[in-house]
C-alpha cells in the first residue's frame, strides 16, 4: 500500500470524531510490532520517530525511516510517517527527502515568544514542502527524564486563549495540549483535565493531540477522544510491553543467546499492545 499521509488520516479521523494511534519507534521490532498490531485491528496507524531516537541511532535519520518506509509500503493498512519532537532545524530540513509526511516542531521549551517565532518559521518551511505540522503548547512533562511538572506550575496546562492566538499566529496544523497527562509515565494514573480539553476543543479549528498517552488508563483515553483529541501519541507503553517480555523471557530461559527469541517475544507482546490501544480508542466516535 502506498505510504499514507498523515494530514490525511488525522482529515478523516477528525471528521469521524475518532483519533489515529500514533507510535513511536526506536528499532525495527518497534516498526514490525506497530504495523503487525495496526493490521489485526484493521486501522490506519502513524509510526513516529523522534529527535531522541535519531540521537540514539548515531544521529542517523536514514536507517531507521528507510526500513519504516518499506514497513508501510508492504502494509495492508494506511500507515504514515511522522517525525516526532524535533528541536534541530537540520532535523527537521532531512524530513522531507526521509519520506516523513508530518513532522512535530518542538519549540515548547522557550518562552511564549520564542516559541510562536520559531514555530512560525518552521511551519512556513514545511507549507512550503508540503509538510503536515504539529507543535505544543504548555509543558506536558516528564521529557529526557524531568519529572512531570506540578498541575498548578505555570505553564502546566495549555490556555484555551493564548493557543487560539498560537494556532493562528503560527499556521500550525495541530496542537499538542497539556491537559494532565506526561511523557515516559510507566503508571497509567494520569488524570485528565477533560473541562480544559472541552474548552480547547471549542477555541480551536485544528486537530487537538494527546502526548504521554501511555500514562492514561483505557476510560481516561477513550474520554479525551470524545473531547476532542484526534492524535493520541504513545512511546513508554511499548517499551514497557517489549521490556517486559524480553525479561520474562530471559529469566526463564537465562541460557538463551539467540536475540531473536528474546526479540521476538519483545515484539509479539508490542504487537498485543498495539492492537489492544488502537482498540480502546475506537470505542468512541462517529
Amino acid at each position: 500500500m502506498p505510504l499514507a499521509s498523515t494530514g490525511d488520516l488525522i482529515t478523516r479521523a477528525a471528521a469521524a470524531r475518532r483519533a489515529v494511534a500514533a507510535f513511536n519507534v526506536i528499532t525495527l521490532e518497534h516498526i514490525e510490532a506497530v504495523v503487525a498490531g495496526a493490521e489485526t485491528a484493521g486501522s490506519p496507524v502513524v509510526l513516529q520517530v523522534s529527535e531522541n531516537a535519531v540521537t540514539y541511532r548515531y544521529g542517523r535519520l536514514l536507517p531507521l525511516a528507510r526500513a519504516a518506509v518499506a514497513a508501510a509500503e508492504r502494509a495492508c493498512v494506511p500507515v504514515a510517517l511522522h517525525l516526532d519532537h524535533v528541536q534541530s532545524d537540520d532535523l527537521l530540513r532531512r524530513a522531507p527527502d526521509a519520506g516523513f509526511s508530518s513532522v512535530m516542531y518542538d519549540a515548547a521549551r522557550l518562552p511564549y515568544a520564542g516559541n510562536l517565532a520559531a514555530t512560525r518559521a518552521a511551519a512556513d518551511w514545511a507549507h512550503a514542502r508540503g509538510l503536515w505540522i504539529e507543535a505544543e503548547l504548555g509543558e506536558i512533562g516528564g521529557k529526557d527524564g524531568r519529572p512531570p511538572l506540578d498541575a498548578h506550575a505555570p505553564g502546566a496546562r495549555t490556555d484555551p486563549t493564548r493557543a487560539r492566538d498560537f494556532v493562528a499566529g503560527t499556521g500550525v496544523d495541530a496542537l499538542a495540549v497539556a491537559v494532565g497527562s506526561a511523557h515516559a509515565m510507566t503508571t497509567r494514573t494520569a488524570v485528565l483535565d477533560l473541562g480544559l480539553l472541552k474548552r480547547l476543543s471549542a477555541a480551536l479549528s485544528v486537530p487537538l493531540v494527546l502526548h504521554g498517552s501511555s500514562g492514561v488508563p483505557d476510560d481516561g483515553l477513550v474520554a479525551a477522544v470524545g473531547g476532542g483529541i484526534t492524535k493520541v501519541n504513545v512511546g513508554t507503553a511499548l517499551n514497557a510491553a517489549m521490556t517486559g517480555a524480553i525479561r520474562e523471557f530471559l529469566t526463564a530461559r537465562p541460557e538463551a543467546v539467540d536475540s531473536r527469541q528474546y526479540l521476538g517475544a519483545g515484539r509479539e507482546a508490542m504487537a498485543r499492545e498495539v492492537r489492544r490501544i488502537i482498540g480502546v480508542l475506537s470505542r468512541t466516535g462517529g
